[in-house]
């Protein structure tokens, strides 16, 4: 029996390839999964390269980990995920500490790489994406007793200037309903109560298997499985929303009343120089459909700032977009030239300072909006999903609600709760204080 230890960085995309290839270890004999690196037989990094800062901590973790090969005990260390797909083989000589590479369409050759003798294989395993896992991949869940990422596509069409992507995960690639039905049944099976629907773009789901397929029929699926009670959909690209998805927000009772669409900048010369295909009236009119369909939805979006050619005048158009538009979540980001990609070859590049400056300005903005809205809320009776005890203190229990996505958004703080309470469960919360993102509360009933 070897000792396995697994560290996944980055998104929730690349925490499910991490699941499925400890799902495949533990499949079997002859693998156990340890938390602690310095208990492990083989070691495993799962990488993430969507901009450099990220590449630097891939590779600084790598090194990290090759200190307990160095110190004897573990034997093998394989390195798999973004940046193998990006740097292919000429990491053999770059990390020459590692024994194995795979790329981001070959994670489920993990147990054929650990099992084969020495010299047998190449030391390189990177080819162009065509994996993704189906509802047969034996995935363990590693993120919340309650909760779970389902992967419902990989890979993305578009073709935005800033973003890597697509070079790293792919074209796009459906699953089918019956597939992510049955993974989300088997998730239920072991407790789960929310389901996190991702991928690279969610909008355009089933458009590659030309059958009909799309989000709203997919949600309506999902809700008719026992035991699931909150679906939540992330990474919906702003133009091409279905209808479907629109009728599934409005009238599912099991679709959270939550969208998160990555719009990334308002003014119309940023929108065209990150090739985003659409206007910042366009974007107001899909938001105005969006509201229009579902009035009491909570949208999330993200920004970039300090993209090439960035104005004054581009970012106080950005900062009336956000200000007229009220989002309840907002992300900001600097923007960072990532080599291979068209932006980073644009000219009037933006100072440093002025993107952090233009982040904390439009965060601010931001954090007034949003404890305008929560304040608001002060009072009311929503439903809070029950997830442990805070980090702040052993004292509260901590949860989400509907409205809050995991990871990315605020939570609930509960300060009183019946001795019933359980990890796990949707409860009636009374919020009675709020802040910036975050509400504090007491479980009542």
């Amino acid at each position: 029996m070897q000792k396995v230890h697994l560290v996944s960085l980055g998104c929730p995309k690349n925490r499910v390839d991490s699941e499925v290839m400890v799902g495949l270890l533990k499949e079997g004999e002859g693998y156990d999964l340890v938390p602690d690196p310095d208990d492990a037989d083989v070691i495993i990094v799962n990488t993430c390269s969507f901009i450099q800062p990220a590449t630097e901590e891939s590779v600084d973790t790598v090194l990290e980990m090759a200190k307990f090969k160095e110190a004897g005990r573990c034997k093998k260390l394989v390195v798999t995920g973004c940046m193998v797909q990006r740097y292919g083989d000429s990491l053999e000589g770059e990390l020459p500490e590692v024994d194995s590479f795979l790329g981001t369409g070959e994670y489920h050759r993990i147990r054929q790489v650990l099992d084969a003798r020495e010299g047998s294989l190449p030391k390189s395993h990177v080819d162009v994406p065509m994996y993704i896992h189906d509802e047969m991949a034996p995935r363990v869940n590693s993120w919340s007793q309650s909760s779970a990422y389902l992967k419902i596509s990989e890979g993305c069409n578009h073709r935005c200037a800033f973003c890597i992507i697509p070079q790293l995960r792919g074209r796009l690639r459906s699953r089918t309903i019956p597939s992510l039905v049955t993974e989300a049944t088997q998730l239920a099976s072991q407790g789960v109560k929310e389901i996190n629907l991702i991928s690279q773009d969610s909008t355009a789901y089933g458009k590659d298997l030309r059958d009909g397929t799309g989000l709203g029929e997919l949600m309506r699926e999902l809700a008719k499985i026992e035991g699931i009670e909150w679906i939540r959909l992330h990474y919906a690209y702003p133009h091409g929303l279905p209808d479907g998805l629109l009728d599934a927000l409005a009238n599912e009772p099991k679709v959270c009343r939550y969208l998160d669409i990555p719009l990334q900048h308002a003014s119309g010369p940023m929108l065209q120089a990150m090739k985003r295909g659409v206007t910042r009236a366009g974007q107001e009119r899909i938001l105005e459909r969006v509201r229009g369909a579902v009035p009491d939805i909570a949208i999330r979006t993200t920004f970039i700032v300090g993209f090439p050619g960035e104005t004054d005048a581009d970012f106080a158009e950005l900062c009336d977009f956000v200000t007229a538009q009220r989002f309840d979540r907002v992300g900001v980001f600097t923007y960072f030239p990532e080599q291979g990609t068209p932006a980073a070859e644009l000219e009037h590049q933006v100072p440093e300072d002025v993107k952090l400056e233009r982040q904390r300005h439009l965060m601010e903005l931001q954090a007034a909006i949003s404890r305008e809205k929560l304040n608001a809320l002060v009072g009311q009776v929503i439903p809070v999903l029950i997830e442990g005890t805070a980090e702040e203190s052993e004292h509260l229990l901590r949860g989400r609600t509907e409205t809050q996505a995991p990871e990315v958004d605020g939570q609930v703080y509960i300060t009183r709760a019946p001795d019933d309470v359980a990890v796990g469960q949707i409860r009636p919360f009374l919020i009675k204080q709020a802040g910036d993102h975050d509400l504090v509360g007491e479980i009542i009933g």
